[in-house]
This record gives structure tokens, C-alpha cells and sequence, in this order.
């Protein structure tokens, strides 16, 4: 346990966050949607908002060890053709009428998969299952705050189409990481959503729309940096990284007047319409009754014998080999030596 912690710690510091939005924003973003809740959910969540902002990023250390769990972060709507975030069929069976499984997975199914989380979270509300409740919130957040990201909407989802590789790390993470402490997360009440796979798409309709901006003022920005501006270095764990330096980063922020910052609002106030709806659409089962037995839960355990080969959506400032990153991610997280 004591050889994992460390191992674990060692590469959680030394490469900027993986997975969607990064670790530190996918616990931010889980964390903050539980005050949007009303009071009779909120008593539940915060009792348990610990664990629903550590597992906030349990989906993406399932991407390497469950095979079918990758393509739930993300659409590549531009596989489809320019106009597909209008014209891909919303619901599941109406998509399988027109494309094989196949074909869906291979491009992403981000908007699908939200959805159908939110009904495994009804059905565990109507059940009552605590566990069942904790662990579909923690994860429903995290694929909601996924397709609000504009990188996953888009076969570019690192700039390695553009020849700016790590921009993906760049704006989930580091812009985030450097500059959330004065972002405005006050988003209001949750709301009951009538129809929350429209929602979802919705999502992927203005994360897709702000793509362009994402990787256009980089590349502008870029030509006004000299690459020892544009870069510095941070000690985390010990190992000198290369990082976007802070210079870089707040220009960029600027440039985009704020978007990261609205979309980590977006994300927030959408997973507590989404949590509230599985809710309402449950009954409204009284959750102050489940805090008379609280229960302990278990750390999520992977069996998997080595890591699967699926796609990469982290990088570094520089271009780093994805088969390390993967090793190096599936080693910490799973305990090899």
C-alpha cells in the first residue's frame, strides 16, 4: 500500500493532469455542484461530498483497464460531417438505426452515455442503493463536465491535427488549475430538466461552437511568444516539467474572454440539473432517511491484466510518447511494480 501511495503521488505531480478537464477540475466541478442542490438532496450530498470529489475522476482511470469505457468521454462530431451536432440522431436506438455500434464507438458516444448514466442514477434513487446513488453521481458528473469540454468534440482533441499538440492538458487543466480561484462559480438553483439527452447535446452544440476559438488564439498567441515565454518549468514530485507558463496561460484566458471559466460553470450547474432530475424522476425518495445507515465504501478495484491501447487525449507541453503516459498512468493506478 505504502509502495502504491508513493508511486501514485510521484505521477499524479509529474504530469499535468490526464483525462478531461484534469483531476484537480473534475474534483472542483463535482464538488461545487452539490450547494446548487435543494434541501432535500442537499443534506445527502454534503455528507458524502468527499467521496463524490475523489471519484470524480474514477471514470478516467477506468479508460486504460475497461475496454468500452474511453469512448464515453467524448464525440468526434467532425467524423460525421460539418453539420453533425445538429443532425446525429439524440437517442441511442435512433443513431443504431442509421450507424453500427461499431462505428458510434469508434467516434465517441459522450452525449448517449450522460444520459444513460441518468437513468442508472433514477433506478439506484428509486432503489435506494446508496452505493449505487454515490458512485453513478460521482461518474455522471464527470461525462456531463466532459462534454462541455470543446476538445472532445473533435477528431483534433489534442491539436495534433494543427501541429499544437498538449493544448488539450492546456485548457482543461492548466488554465484551470492557475486561475479557478477567481472564477465565478455562483450558477444558482438546480432545475428539473424535461428532456435531458436534449441537454446533453446541447452541451456538445456549444462546445463544439467554441472549438474554433480554442485553437485558433493559441495558435495567434503562439506567434507573439517566444518559446521560453511560452514554456517555463514546475517541480511536482521532485521532476522538473514542462509546463505553459503563467504568462502564456492568462493571455490565453483573456484571449478567450473567459470561456474555460464558463464552461466549468456550464458543467456545474448542469450536473445539479441532472442529479436533481434523476431524483425527481424517482419518486423524490427521502435521502435524509439513508444518512441514519451510513455505510463505508470501498475503493473502486480494476482487475485488468495490462493497460488497454486506446487513444490519448493528455499531453504535455512537449510531445510525449502516449504508450509511456499510458504505462506510467496504468502503473500508479493499478498498482504494478
Amino acid at each position: 500500500m505504502r509502495k502504491f501511495l508513493i508511486l501514485s503521488l510521484i505521477f499524479i505531480f509529474s504530469i499535468p493532469e490526464l483525462g478531461a478537464w484534469g483531476f484537480f477540475a473534475h474534483r472542483k466541478i463535482n464538488r461545487l455542484a452539490v450547494f446548487s442542490l435543494p434541501p432535500e438532496m442537499i443534506g445527502f450530498f454534503k455528507s458524502n461530498i468527499d467521496f463524490i470529489t475523489e471519484n470524480a475522476i474514477n471514470p478516467d482511470r477506468r479508460r486504460y483497464a475497461v475496454l468500452g469505457e474511453a469512448e464515453k468521454h467524448f464525440l468526434d462530431a467532425d467524423a460525421y460531417g460539418d453539420s453533425a451536432i445538429y443532425t446525429l440522431p439524440r437517442y441511442w436506438n435512433q443513431a443504431l438505426e442509421i450507424f453500427t455500434e461499431e462505428e458510434l464507438r469508434a467516434h465517441g458516444i459522450g452525449p448517449w452515455n450522460a444520459y444513460h448514466t441518468k437513468i442508472q442514477l433514477t433506478e439506484a434513487f428509486k432503489r435506494k442503493d446508496i452505493k449505487a446513488i454515490l458512485r453513478l453521481s460521482a461518474d455522471l458528473g464527470h461525462y456531463i463536465a466532459d462534454i462541455n469540454v470543446p476538445l472532445h468534440t473533435t477528431k483534433n482533441y489534442n491539436g495534433q491535427l494543427t501541429n499544437q499538440y498538449g493544448i488539450h492538458a492546456f485548457w482543461e487543466s492548466r488554465v484551470p488549475e492557475l486561475l479557478s480561484d477567481d472564477f465565478d462559480f455562483f450558477v444558482g438553483k438546480a432545475e428539473y430538466l424535461e428532456k435531458p439527452q436534449l441537454e446533453a447535446w446541447d452541451a456538445i452544440i456549444v462546445a463544439h461552437l467554441a472549438l474554433d476559438s480554442v485553437l485558433n488564439f493559441e495558435k495567434s498567441l503562439t506567434e507573439s511568444f517566444s518559446e521560453d515565454k511560452k514554456y517555463s518549468y514546475d517541480e511536482r514530485g521532485g521532476i522538473s516539467t514542462k509546463v505553459y507558463s503563467r504568462d502564456f496561460t492568462i493571455a490565453y484566458n483573456n484571449m478567450l474572454s473567459g470561456q474555460v471559466e464558463r464552461q466549468m460553470r456550464r458543467s456545474v450547474k448542469m450536473i445539479s440539473d441532472f442529479w436533481y432530475t434523476a431524483w425527481i424522476d424517482a419518486g423524490q425518495p427521502d435521502l435524509n432517511s439513508l444518512l441514519k445507515n451510513p455505510i463505508e465504501l470501498e475503493e473502486e478495484k480494476l482487475e485488468n491484466s495490462k493497460p488497454l491501447k486506446v487513444r490519448d487525449h493528455e499531453g504535455m507541453a512537449s510531445n510525449e510518447n502516449p504508450e509511456e503516459l499510458r504505462k506510467s498512468f496504468y502503473r500508479s493506478m493499478w498498482r504494478l511494480e
